[in-house]
């Protein structure tokens, strides 16, 4: 296990983005370019071969490697991730409460939670690092890039453990809204229960067979025309839980590209049909202050698709 200096970023953010690290496993690599070569086949070697000549990959005290550093078996390297140009999304979030501790947020529609696959400065927490000049700002939890509303980010990294326990202990409420199709037949409120499990085939998740292991609780708040405006509140927090909850009941909610089924991607900056689902509120006990927090998006479900 990597000791505490060695989970430690000996070197600091760059324009928001916190560094990413490689632990190093037992080899013997004529030198760490070749093993790096070897690691990340989909980057061309002449990209690593310009990054070790430039000094952008560090040792586990912050030092750079250079093109003819030695394999460091078993130590861990650190450097900044790279990814192409990002069209930029043209919405903001908007910060709906700081202090010492958190930072909650309502996000938009398109805009990533966190740096991940094809997107770095194009995210909330990016923006929200140089917005607030708080460079060691994470997230307490995650919402997908399609979803928009509440996120909860933690300012202080010695208080992180006490909020995310509040999410593994589920004591967190949160509610969500989404817009989909009417069902005639589909009774309500009820509570869905059901085993998911991600496809081995792909990137979405499917339910079947066996001992459920997510729960949501469905209401119907309003309907316009065949459209249903329905509030969501999951019990549990698997992956597009509530999308395929709602999509397996026959009323899948308006723009899913996942679910029922996964359409051909899209161009990164098409924005025109936003998920009509929305983290409406959340609230919990802060572990620190003892106070009860909620706080609540002030955005409105009702995108350029979502006739009403």
């Amino acid at each position: 296990m990597p000791s505490p200096s060695q989970r430690t970023a000996p070197i600091p953010a760059r324009n928001g983005i916190a560094p990413s690290f490689l632990q190093l496993p037992t080899g013997d690599w004529p030198d760490l370019l070749h093993f790096l070569i070897a690691r990340f086949p989909h980057i061309a070697p002449e990209i690593w071969q310009q990054r070790l000549a430039a000094g952008q990959v560090f040792d586990h005290l912050g030092q750079p490697h250079s093109l003819h550093s030695p394999y460091p078996a078993n130590r861990r390297i650190w450097y900044y991730r790279e990814v192409a140009i990002e069209p930029p999304v043209p919405f903001e979030a908007t910060v709906l409460y700081q202090d010492e501790r958190l930072v909650v947020a309502d996000k938009p529609h398109f805009l990533a939670s966190i740096p991940c696959g094809r997107y770095a400065q194009e995210t909330l927490l990016t923006r929200l690092r140089r917005q607030l000049d708080l460079p060691q700002l994470t997230p307490i939890h995650r919402l997908d890039r399609e979803t928009a509303g509440v996120m909860v980010f933690c300012a202080d990294p010695a208080c992180r453990g006490g909020y995310q326990t509040l999410f593994q202990t589920r004591s967190v409420h949160k509610t969500y809204e989404a817009l989909a199709p009417l069902h005639p037949d589909l009774s309500l409120p009820r509570t869905h229960r059901s085993r998911l499990v991600e496809r081995a085939d792909s990137f979405v998740m499917e339910e079947v067979a066996g001992e459920p292991n997510s729960e949501t609780q469905i209401a119907l708040l309003a309907a316009y025309g065949g459209l249903g405006h329905y509030r969501l509140s999951p019990l549990t927090g698997r992956k597009h839980q509530l999308r395929v909850h709602l999509s397996s009941l026959g009323i899948p909610i308006v723009n899913d590209p996942w679910y029922p089924t996964v359409q051909a991607d899209k161009p990164m900056d098409d924005f025109s049909q936003p998920l009509q689902l929305l983290a409406r509120d959340i609230a919990f006990t802060d572990p620190y202050s003892g106070v009860q927090r909620r706080f609540e998006s002030r955005r409105v479900l009702g995108g350029i698709d979502a006739a009403y």
